[in-house]
């Protein structure tokens, strides 16, 4: 049953001066926020592999932020923002990085309405040599609230330099300021690996080679997977009952070599970030498809709450790595649309660390799930002791209630 949810119940007071606009000099020496049955200790971002038990399987997301922001100006001089969001011709994104001509993205656009449909070129100034790109945008398609855009090039350079000469980084709205050049080595993780996310998932963003170097240290496996972050994740929810919310799509990419980690380890899973909750969670009902199907299937927003499942968490990971060595693939793909809110059965994770999310969005009814409804506990000891929020505010560790 979907669950009856009101976003009014998942607010709290965040001061402007508490959004934290910059990172901190050191990525490790944030704060870290400890949550363990129903108590909260301070510590230093450092101190993390300390703090975390031996023989349990740490999971990364190695997505990589892409320079998705685009400025062209119409033949008039008006200005029009473009932003990727997801490619579309080709839908690959290995493959769509690759191209070396043309290719065609679902996007955001600024100032659609001043848009006529006429060729924009880029917007640099007369003489600069991103000219010899000659990038141009087309309109393809209007929708609701995005747009189908066609962008050429000169040929010979692949889309993803054409990105990094002329894209720009998309920080969040709610930092409420430009890009700067801070944001190009700060807003993306040191393991970031697989382009294709227009936001970072933010609480990779504290860790060093260091505090890598101390987790391994610890007995600790070290796991990635791949969920691509959609711009979805700084839409508030707008409506008043969380079943009026509709989530975004994500293509997520697990490896069968971290599905067997999983089923004949019998560990702890650590999961670094609520991307990757998402992508462990959402494995459970892939592989729930696997033997209902035969196949995966992208798991639909409301699935873990319309009924009763059966399977275990090795069953359904087995169906999964079945299904690959079926059809001699090393890795599954597939996409997701869940939502985790208070009700949830969390089936993988048993601890998060995260940073602090806005008041009413998805993100802070996941944790509230997570920790049991005791959210309010967390999120009042970080306001009253100096914590700052946010992409690029602090940091916890939160164990599963």
């Amino acid at each position: 049953m979907i669950p009856d949810i009101s976003i009014e119940e998942f607010t709290y007071e965040l001061p402007d001066s508490r959004i934290a606009k910059y990172p901190l000099p050191q990525r490790d020496s944030s704060k870290l926020l400890i949550y363990k049955d129903g108590k909260c200790t301070e510590k230093v971002f450092r101190e993390l592999p300390q703090q975390l038990p031996s023989n349990t399987i740490m999971v990364f997301n190695d997505t990589k932020v892409v320079p998705a922001r685009l400025f062209f100006r119409r033949d008039t001089g008006a200005h029009i923002e473009i932003f990727c969001l997801k490619p579309i011709d080709p839908a690959e994104y290995a493959t769509v990085f690759n191209t070396t001509e043309s290719c065609t993205w679902r996007c955001v656009v600024g100032n659609v309405k001043r848009w006529k449909g006429d060729i924009l070129s880029f917007d640099c100034p007369d003489g600069s040599e991103l000219q010899a790109v000659s990038l141009k945008a087309e309109l393809v398609e209007r929708q609701d609230e995005t747009a189908f855009v066609r962008f050429t090039w000169k040929t010979g350079i692949p889309f993803s330099r054409v990105l990094e000469m002329c894209g720009r980084v998309p920080i969040p709205p709610y930092l409420n300021r430009e890009t700067e050049a801070i944001d190009i080595e700060r807003y993306q993780t040191l393991y970031a690996r697989i382009r294709g996310s227009v936001a970072a998932p933010t609480a990779g963003l504290h860790f060093t080679d260091e505090v890598m170097g101390g987790i391994r240290d610890k007995g600790i496996d070290i796991e990635t997977v791949c969920l691509h972050v959609g711009a979805g994740t700084f839409l508030p929810v707008k409506s008043s009952q969380i079943s009026g919310h509709t989530m975004h799509s994500e293509p997520f990419v697990v490896s069968k070599a971290f599905l067997k980690d999983v089923v004949e380890s019998h560990k702890k899973v650590i999961a670094v970030g609520t991307t990757s909750v998402r992508t462990l969670e959402s494995l459970y009902y892939v592989g729930v498809s696997c033997i209902e199907e035969g196949e995966p299937r992208e798991v639909t927003q409301w699935c873990p709450y319309e009924r009763d499942y059966p399977y275990s968490l090795e069953e359904s990971f087995q169906a999964i790595i079945n299904y690959l060595e079926k059809n001699n693939l090393d890795e599954v793909s597939a996409s997701t649309r869940i939502i985790i809110v208070p009700g949830f059965r969390f089936r993988v994770v048993d601890m998060l660390v995260t940073n602090f999310h806005q008041p009413q969005s998805t993100l802070l009814l996941l944790i509230s799930a997570f920790v049991g409804g005791d959210w309010k506990t967390i999120y009042n000891f970080a306001l009253e002791n100096g914590f700052r929020f946010l992409s690029y505010g602090d940091s916890s560790l939160l164990y599963r209630r």
